[in-house]
């Protein structure tokens, strides 16, 4: 229902082909990222890719000087998670990439990934305590390519599996410097490329795999995500911790600057290819799946509508909407209002439906802690964008010094029980682990 529906819904593990709304296709773009026009929270995404470029979670913020964007990672409130912008237009094959500067700290990793639905996946990954190092791997749905021996499987990823390659990025470092990272996907090869030099090769004929008979190659739409995540929380398992360097260290300059750790982007370049040869044709809007094998051969390019109604409906009704304003309290269609606004619309809400207007309603309900930034209640449990939305002030990148003391720093942002992003983290660390 509602947002499960939307970005992300895997058709294989779906009540029926059609619960998954389609994806809207491929639209070649530069996305100039220098204010908060185009992101859209997730908590308020229908489906409609004229109105938003990217839909978010956690809080991604302006630079001073709007010269890019900010995604934030704290150690509470919005970004607890990490925060994740990922494209609202899907991409079919196609060179996509993206300029930006990385985080930096132990457990804290930066990635220019993309992920179709069926987890097919394309990555450019940052882990901050190597910045010398662009880590690319590639999936199909999902499955790694292990390097064993007996019981015994190595914590490193790249030692761990054969998806991954090391790229060293030579001009200056990843944190500091500004690069351009591209991936140009074609359905027979795919390159990793770092400021313009190309640094891995794969080709989709040497992927096939015996055991199944499939090519374990991505190929199927993908959406672009832009993201900073926590993948050194206790809570991940130790794969994932020891991948990223160790535990997070909350007591940075970074994070008693600022109030979070921080990665940056200022632009994404996407450039659609034409549809593979055999793809089925009927229509230049949406992608749809026509089998759960989640190969090539099951997207058809259609016409059918990508837009809800409401985040109460879903693929198969996608006109559902809301039930008129509820009746004084103690009516039958009060209690249906109630009901109705418990309905989980959103990943990462528990208990928080958008209420019987399409909203999230006036309370915190369901959250804990304060909510310096505003009166903007429940919305923000999901997503929130701009330094008014979060409480966070001033900003200072790298090591200049800052005029706020480690005390000024703020960190109670309204906390938030988790976020679409935290589904994503958990899938990377099964990859991983």
């Amino acid at each position: 229902m509602g947002a499960y529906c939307l970005g992300g819904c895997d058709p294989q593990y779906s009540n029926s082909l059609k619960s998954c709304v389609p994806a809207p296709q491929c639209s070649s773009q530069d996305y100039k990222l220098t204010t908060l026009d185009g992101i859209t929270p997730n908590t308020e995404y229908l489906g409609d890719a004229s109105k938003a470029n990217w839909v978010s979670s956690g809080t991604p913020l302006e630079a001073p000087g709007n010269d890019s964007i900010i995604l934030t990672l704290s150690e509470d409130g919005q970004s607890a998670s990490g925060t994740l912008l990922a494209s609202t237009h899907y991409v079919w094959y196609g060179k996509i990439s993206a300029r930006m500067k990385s985080s930096r700290g132990v457990g804290v990793v930066s990635a220019f990934i993309l992920l179709s639905d069926v987890k097919d996946e394309i990555d450019f990954e940052f882990v901050g305590t190597d910045l010398q190092i662009a880590q690319s791997n590639f999936y199909f749905q999902g499955i790694t390519n292990c390097k064993c021996s007996g019981m015994v499987l190595s914590f490193s990823l790249m030692d761990a599996d054969e998806n991954g390659k090391n790229l060293t990025v030579s001009k200056g470092d990843t944190f500091s410097d500004w690069h351009i990272y591209e991936v140009d996907w074609q359905p027979d090869q795919l390159t990793w490329s770092v400021d313009g030099t190309v640094m891995r090769k794969l080709e989709k004929s040497t992927t096939f795999n015996k055991t199944d008979n499939q090519y374990h190659y991505p190929q199927t739409p993908a959406r672009v995500e832009l993201s900073l995540w926590p993948a050194g929380l206790p809570k991940n398992g130790q794969g994932t911790i020891a991948w990223a360097g160790g535990l997070i260290d909350w007591n940075t300059q970074d994070v008693k600057s600022n109030g979070y750790y921080y990665a940056m982007y200022s632009d994404v370049n996407v450039q659609c290819y034409q549809t593979p040869p055999g793809a089925k044709v009927s229509g230049s809007t949406s992608y749809s799946y026509t089998g759960t094998n989640g190969v090539q051969s099951d997207i058809s390019l259609t016409n059918d509508p990508t837009v809800l109604k409401s985040l109460l409906g879903t693929g198969t009704d996608m006109s559902k909407d809301f039930p008129k304003a509820a009746k004084p309290s103690g009516t039958q269609s009060s209690a249906k209002g109630a009901a109705t606004s418990q309905v989980a619309t959103v990943p990462g809400l528990t208990g928080a439906g958008p209420g019987t207007d399409g909203s999230r309603g006036g309370s915190n309900t369901g959250n804990s802690g304060s909510n310096p930034g505003g009166s903007n209640g429940g919305n923000q449990a999901s997503s929130a964008v701009g330094p008014a939305s979060t409480g966070i002030g001033g900003f200072t990148q790298g090591d200049q010094p800052s005029s706020k003391s480690s005390s000024e720093a703020p960190k109670n942002e309204a906390v938030m029980k988790g976020s679409a992003f935290a589904a994503m983290v958990a899938f990377i660390g099964m990859l991983i682990i």
